[in-house]
C-alpha cells in the first residue's frame, strides 16, 4: 500500500510532536510516525528538564497549561568540589519567574498525544520505518504497521527520532566521553525546594533536579565506575553520594530505582539530502551537563515549522529550503555543542592548575552579574538569549 502527504514525521517523541502540534492548522497534509503504541509510550520512567524559553514555546503550542507534576527551579546552585568556587543563577536576577522546569516525560508525552487527537495531523502509532528513499521529487518512506508493508510519500520527510534509520548511510560524528550517566530519584533531611545543583566532581558532574518530594540524581562518572556503582546497595550508593556533594541539602535518606547510558556527543554529517530534515536528537545528541539536549530539539521544531509557515507551498521540500533551515539553525546549535562539550572537557579532570581556574572562574561568575545574566539566558533560550 503507497498514500502521499506534504509532511512526513518519523519519530513520535515530544519533539516530533510538536512540530506536528505547529502545524496542525497548516493546511498541509502531515502524518507522523512512531514505532511505539501509545500504551507502550506511557512506561518511560525519566524526568525532563525544560528551560524557561521551552515553556514559552510549549504555550505558543497551547499544551503549558495542561501540563502536571512540574517542579519549578529557580535558582541554579554550581560548585566545584573540593573548592570554594561557586557561583548561583537566580530566576529573580533575570526577571523571569523560572529558570526551568522538571517533570516526568510521560506527561509531556501524554499531553502532547492528547493535543494531537481531533487535529488534522495524521498519527500512526506502532509504525515502524524500515527505509527511506530520496530523490529530486521527494522522498519515499517505507515501514511496517500490522505486521505490513506499507510506503508513504512525501515532499519533506523529517527525522526526529535518533537518526539510526540514516547511520549506515550518513555515519554522524561521535565523540565518546567514554562516560555514563547513573538516574535515579533521591530524598535527603533539608531538600532546598526550586532549587537545582550542579557539582562538578574530577570524574564528571553531579546533577540535583528538584523533583517530586526529592530530587532526580543525574550523576556521570566513568563507564568502569559506573559499572561499580550499580552494583552498589542503597546505603553504599547515598555514603558516596554525601562524600562528592557535601551536606546542602542535608543528609541523603532514600534512593529508587536507577538507569545508565552511555554519554556520547553525535552529529549528524552535513551531508544534504534531497527532501530530508533532522532534528532533536536525529540532528545532535548533547552531554546532559548543562540540559540542553530537548530543549535544543524543541527549538528545532519551532524553527522548522515556522520555515514551514513562513515559505511559500511550492518551496516545501526543497534545496533552497533545507539549506536555509539549516543555516538558520547552525549557530545555535554550534553554539549549545560547543558549551556543552567546553563544560565536560574543562569540569571532568582532576588536573592542579586546571582546578584552581575553575574555581576562580566561578567565582568571577558570580561577581560579574552581567556574564551571568548572558551564561543564564544562553541556557533558557539558546543564542537568541
Amino acid at each position: 500500500m503507497s498514500d502521499n502527504c506534504d509532511i512526513a514525521i518519523i519519530g513520535g517523541g515530544p519533539v516530533g510532536m510538536a512540530l506536528a502540534l505547529a502545524l496542525r492548522d497548516s493546511g498541509l497534509q502531515v502524518t507522523l510516525l512512531e514505532a511505539r503504541k501509545t500504551t507502550e509510550a506511557s512506561t518511560d520512567p525519566r524526568a525532563l528538564a525544560l528551560s524557561y524559553g521551552s515553556r514559552l514555546l510549549l504555550a505558543q503550542l497551547g499544551v503549558w497549561q495542561a501540563l502536571t507534576q512540574i517542579s519549578n527551579i529557580q535558582a541554579i546552585h554550581i560548585s566545584q568540589k573540593n573548592s570554594f568556587g561557586r557561583t548561583l543563577l537566580k530566576a529573580a536576577e533575570l526577571a523571569v519567574p523560572d529558570l526551568g522546569y522538571v517533570l516526568p516525560y510521560t506527561t509531556l508525552q501524554t499531553v502532547l498525544q492528547h493535543a494531537l487527537e481531533g487535529s488534522a495531523v495524521t498519527c500512526l502509532q506502532g509504525a515502524s520505518v524500515t527505509g527511506l528513499d530520496n530523490n529530486i521529487e521527494g522522498a519515499t518512506i517505507t515501514y511496517q504497521l500490522n505486521n505490513n508493508e506499507q510506503q508513504l510519500y512525501t515532499r519533506l520527510a523529517v527525522i526526529a527520532d535518533g537518526g539510526k534509520l540514516l547511520e549506515a548511510s550518513h555515519p554522524p560524528e561521535l565523540h565518546d566521553y567514554h562516560q555514563s550517566a547513573l538516574i535515579t530519584h533521591v530524598t535527603c533531611t533539608q531538600p532546598q525546594l526550586h532549587t537545582a545543583f550542579e557539582r562538578f566532581t574530577p570524574q564528571g558532574p553531579i546533577a540535583l533536579l528538584p523533583y517530586q518530594e526529592g530530587y532526580e540524581l543525574v550523576w556521570t562518572a566513568p563507564n568502569t565506575d559506573i559499572k561499580s556503582m550499580l552494583a552498589w546497595d542503597d546505603k553504599t550508593l547515598l555514603n558516596n553520594l554525601q562524600q562528592h556533594f557535601g551536606d546542602r541539602v542535608g543528609n541523603f535518606l532514600t534512593v529508587a530505582g536507577r538507569s545508565t547510558f552511555p554519554l556520547r556527543l553525535k552529529r549528524a554529517t552535513a551531508h544534504k539530502m534531497p527532501h530530508t530534515v533532522l532534528i532533536g536528537n536525529a540532528a545532535q545528541t548533547l552531554h546532559p551537563v548543562a540540559g540542553q539536549g530537548f530543549n535544543l530539539g524543541l527549538r528545532d521544531a519551532w524553527e522548522l515549522a515556522q520555515k514551514i509557515l513562513r515559505n511559500p507551498p511550492e518551496t516545501l521540500g526543497s534545496n533552497s529550503m533545507i539549506i536555509s533551515y539549516s543555516q538558520d539553525r547552525s549557530v545555535d546549535r554550534n553554539a549549545a555543542t560547543r558549551f556543552t562539550d567546553s563544560l565536560v572537557r574543562l569540569f571532568s579532570n582532576d588536573l592542579p592548575v586546571i582546578s584552581s581556574v575553575r574555581s576562580a572562574t566561578l567565582s568571577l561568575l558570580d561577581c560579574l552579574p552581567p556574564v551571568k545574566k548572558f551564561v543564564a539566558k544562553r541556557m533558557m533560550f539558546g543564542i537568541n538569549g
